[in-house]
């Protein structure tokens, strides 16, 4: 599904060039479940960026599902982020005065889609996160948890390739993110491919795959058990 190769970005802060990413190599095949794992600084938002063709890396090339990224306008990506990749983020990125079933229903008229086809997935997508009963409440009118389950609803609706998950539990207590990472894992046995950024390594291991990014490189890519990709 994923095929990085020789990525690399440089952002200037100031008079200083900071090295976000040097080199990265990293191969995801469909239907993975990796989790990007690095401190604060590593790397790994550049690299979610990338991924989620929110950036274009300044040398190397990006497959998706066979498309290299890097030749497509900015009116191509934006489809590419419409149809193959649904986002989940920390902050949930949902807007206030829309309601739970208005966040979903979205995408999916960006998509193109009719009512009809636009009605059955947002609600079979809230129906999957168990918020059927939450389709008319706003954003504010929900905890952290049940503003997550809609961000993942709304994933789900546009029906990616890829799920991309920036510190999906970041701002969840524990019951919560707990929650939210069996839903993911769920998702992953019915086949969805997951990229889960995270910094903490206790939230990693929930992946099938860890790689670890330290000052803009891979430091390991192991699968459980230690064995090294």
């Amino acid at each position: 599904m994923i095929k990085l190769n020789g990525i690399r970005k440089t952002y200037i802060m100031g008079e200083t060039l900071v090295h976000a990413l040097n080199g990265v190599d990293l191969h995801i095949e469909t239907g993975e479940f990796v989790s990007i794992i690095g401190p604060s600084g590593s790397g790994k938002s550049t690299l979610m960026n990338v991924i989620g063709a929110l950036d274009i890396a300044d040398e190397g090339t990006y497959f998706l599902d066979g498309e290299n990224v890097e030749t497509l306008s900015e009116f191509e990506l934006g489809v590419i982020r419409n149809k193959k990749i649904g986002f989940i983020f920390q902050q949930f990125n949902l807007l206030p005065k829309l309601t739970a079933y208005e966040n979903v229903e979205l995408p999916l008229i960006y998509q193109g889609l009719s009512h009809g086809a636009r009605k059955k997935r947002t609600e079979d997508s809230l129906a999957r996160v168990g918020l059927s009963d939450r389709m008319d409440h706003k954003p504010t009118e929900l905890s952290g948890g049940q503003q997550q389950r809609v961000a993942i609803a709304r994933a789900l609706g546009t029906e990616p390739t890829l799920i991309l998950a920036d510190e999906p539990t970041g701002n969840l207590d524990q019951k919560s993110g707990q929650e939210i990472m069996k839903m993911l894992q769920e998702l992953h046995k019915e086949g969805k491919g997951i990229v889960l950024i995270t910094h903490d390594s206790d939230v990693a291991l929930k992946a099938q795959r860890q790689v670890r990014i330290v000052d803009g490189e891979i430091a390991s890519d192991t699968k459980h058990g230690g064995r090294r990709v």
